[in-house]
């Protein structure tokens, strides 16, 4: 596997859960890493507990003039992870269309304007972050696991497009990240108990379960076209 010192690292989504715990890891191995989200203040915060130096920049993956203009005087990244998205759920005839569209928005066109805009260099890396119910629906995200699907197949598709530049996706299971930080304390631990007592794996993912496959898809020359799965089992139990 190729080391990462010294590359250019650029992680869209990068101020909080798996999005931190890439920059994290990256940072750890001496890459030079860049964070990218829509909050100023979150992203002062992940830097501050990254360390490393690490930079920030205030994107909206929904603004593709913005995403044109950032990498319009960026010389390009070595490998470029984008793990940002909000997705409204629920069942499809109860989930309001909008907030369908706007699901779709972020996480399928969110990541498509990046790509569409990134430069990245010869023999690089751009890794996707999907979701296990691309493979394994839920009755209640149907809608989910038809982006993550899609999310799937753009990379395969862009890793025939793009190359020699290599593109995979990482599709979790269920990670303890802030996303479910709306429960309760006590709903909250009942649903990770109750979710690692399903799981082969026997525990809930953590963000740098998530991470250590992002750092290993960009650091390995092989490796393109892929989707790794790291759902402790999930999407086989």
């Amino acid at each position: 596997m190729n080391s990462p010192q010294s590359t250019r690292v650029l992680i869209v989504g990068g101020s909080s859960g798996i999005g931190a715990a890439a920059a994290k890891a990256f940072a750890a191995l001496g890459a030079q890493v860049t964070i990218a989200s829509r909050s100023a203040q979150k992203l002062a915060d992940a830097a501050a507990d990254i360390g490393h130096s690490v930079q920030t920049v205030t994107l909206d993956t929904a603004d593709a003039a913005a995403i044109d203009a950032f990498f319009a005087v960026q010389p390009p990244f070595d490998h470029v992870v984008i793990s940002a998205a909000q997705t409204p759920s629920g069942p499809v005839r109860e989930l309001p269309l909008d907030d369908a569209y706007n699901a779709m928005d972020s996480k399928f066109w969110g990541a498509y304007r990046v790509a569409r805009a990134a430069k990245i260099a010869e023999g690089g890396s751009l890794t996707f972050v999907s979701g296990f119910l691309a493979v394994r629906p839920s009755r209640t995200s149907v809608l989910q696991g038809a982006i993550n699907a899609a999310l799937e197949s753009l990379a395969r598709g862009l890793a025939l497009e793009l190359s020699p530049v290599r593109v995979n996706t990482v599709s979790p299971g269920l990670i303890a990240t802030p996303l479910w930080s709306k429960l309760s304390d006590d709903a909250r631990d009942a649903m990770f108990e109750g979710a690692a007592n399903r799981l082969p794996a026997k525990r809930v993912g953590q963000p740098e379960d998530v991470a250590n496959a992002i750092v290993y898809l960009a650091m390995t020359p092989y490796a393109t076209g892929s989707t790794v799965l790291v759902d402790g089992g999930g999407a086989i139990a």
